[in-house]
């Protein structure tokens, strides 16, 4: 079988049947191999590599795929998706505090991370200048999907959560304009007119993104849709349109989708559980789809001489670039050591760079295959040896902590009533355990209306004592409706003396 440029023979039915026969396998080995990547403490990605691998031509699948184009356009469908997943589920409250440490990671941080890393390529392993800038900005790029996959069992203070998330997500654009710049067909003559640019399309990324996604988030939350089903696809178009409106008029379409989506994500929208379940398993699709294809992109037998140039820059991007980043960076903040620590180890590389990898080989620049064989090898060594590590690293820092699990809050508008009725499950680590009703002291407006407990529903008294595992319908006024759900909230974490209307609770990891 050949999937690669040229002429192709159509598609037909049988064809179809076929594609949708080993479609469907691959995803069902690739969500079984979440459960042993979740027990080895590798990040999934490395698995969904091997799947692509072994369907290639050195793999059993005898699949001949060597279509970087198209690669690279499913890649970056794939990333808006997973952007919008990470944006979506990014929480205000945890990247406010770190706004100004995350965006230095990812403007400053980035440009530290490009000017060593090019220069070990260039001086220590003897690549031109072009062909080392270009890997300096394509593995300058943190993958959030990738450090939380391996960390996800470790509660972490929200400063260091918050700042690598904000930073992953940050800093896809930067890198992307660099990539593109470098791979360019003409040099770049001077330097402040690169870092105009890149100021100029973040800029109107950032303006587009949180312009779309107020609108959205005002349009969701003031038009009651039909069914309930309605709001996932509502939001995730939403979330793409910001992409791409930002990328149409030049701007930054990756900072757009996550800055849209971050907006969508805490704009306390109806059946919001069910929204952030959709868009996650989007994520999960579009990063298996999207590793499998670059697994199959790979052809291992031509790594060889690529292993030790990837293992000396991905060296000094490990031990030297990214610990230099995160000092200079952090250090008006006063982040701990510890912190400075785990963030410099926890620069995990995954989905960007290896998209951005195939950049190059669209626009034709010398060695592009060598500088995606180098990319290729240093996120799978680099992972192999990160990953694991991390949450050792984290309880020999002691950045690990047990924390109070967050309620599961749905929301549905009543729209005759002018209220909405909320959905509350009370999961195992929460403090509302114990609770009686009477002591949840919800606002005025607002009332426990039924309690689900081992299947089984009734109707609460004042003085009923609320378990683990209850679900409790809980009907709010539209004035009251995000005054309940703070209290809500802050009872789940901090229990029957959480502050009157605490919004926040104590925090996760804290």
């Amino acid at each position: 079988m050949r999937l690669s440029q040229g002429r192709e023979r159509p598609l037909t039915v049988h064809h179809l049947n076929q594609l949708l026969l080993v479609c469907s396998i691959v995803l069902l080995v690739a969500v079984a191999a979440v459960r042993i990547s979740s027990r080895s403490g590798l990040p999934s990605l490395l698995v969904y590599l091997g799947i692509g691998i072994a369907m290639g031509q050195d793999g059993i699948g005898d699949i001949h795929f060597d279509n970087a184009e198209l690669t690279q356009v499913i890649g970056y469908a794939a990333l808006v998706v997973i952007l919008a997943e990470g944006g979506l589920g990014t929480k205000w409250t945890e990247v406010k505090p770190i706004l100004p440490a995350a965006s230095a990671l990812a403007l400053t941080g980035v440009a530290v991370s490009v000017g060593v890393t090019a220069s070990a390529a260039h001086f220590l392993v003897g690549l031109e200048w072009r062909q080392a800038l270009i890997i300096g900005a394509v593995v300058s790029s943190t993958d959030a999907a990738a450090v939380f996959s391996v960390l996800r069992k470790i509660p972490l203070p929200a400063r260091v959560t918050g700042t690598l998330e904000a930073e992953s997500g940050f800093n896809d654009a930067p890198v992307v304009i660099l990539v593109v710049a470098f791979s360019s067909a003409g040099p770049v003559e001077h330097w402040y007119v690169l870092v105009g640019e890149i100021v100029l399309e973040l800029a109107i990324g950032a303006a587009i993104g949180l312009a779309v996604g107020w609108l959205g988030a005002w349009g969701l939350r003031h038009v009651a849709l039909p069914a309930s089903g309605l709001y996932p696809i509502a939001v995730m178009a939403i979330a793409v349109a910001a992409y791409a409106a930002g990328a149409i008029v030049h701007g930054s379409g990756f900072l757009a989708v996550y800055l849209a989506s971050m907006v969508l994500g805490n704009a306390k929208l109806p059946h919001w559980p069910a929204t952030r379940g959709f868009a996650e398993g989007l994520g999960w699709l579009a990063q298996i789809g999207m590793f499998v294809l670059l697994g199959l992109l790979v052809t291992p037998h031509e790594l060889g001489d690529d292993i030790v140039p990837a293992l000396v820059i991905g060296l000094a991007l490990t031990m030297v670039a990214r610990p230099l980043s995160v000092v200079v960076c952090l250090l008006p903040f006063r982040v701990p050591w510890q912190e400075q620590t785990l963030m410099s180890w926890a620069g995990l590389r995954g989905a960007v760079p290896i998209i951005l990898a195939t950049i190059p080989m669209v626009e034709g620049v010398e060695a592009s295959e060598k500088i995606f064989n180098i990319v290729f090898v240093l996120v799978v060594v680099y992972t192999l040896i990160q990953g694991p590590t991390l949450p050792w690293l984290a309880r020999k820092l002691r950045l690990g902590g047990e924390s109070a699990a967050d309620l599961g809050i749905e929301s549905a508008p009543l729209e005759r009533l002018r209220g909405h009725l909320l959905s509350v499950a009370i999961p195992a680590g929460s403090r509302m355990h114990g609770v009686e009703v009477a002591e949840l002291r919800l606002p005025n407006g607002s009332a426990v209306t039924l309690v689900v407990r081992e299947g089984t529903s009734f109707v609460p008294l004042p003085s009923t004592v609320l378990r683990r595992g209850d679900e409790l319908l809980v009907v709010a006024t539209d004035p009251v409706r995000d005054a309940a759900e703070r209290r809500l909230r802050a009872v789940g974490r901090g229990g029957k003396l959480a502050g009157w209307l605490g919004a926040d609770g104590p925090q996760a990891g804290r």
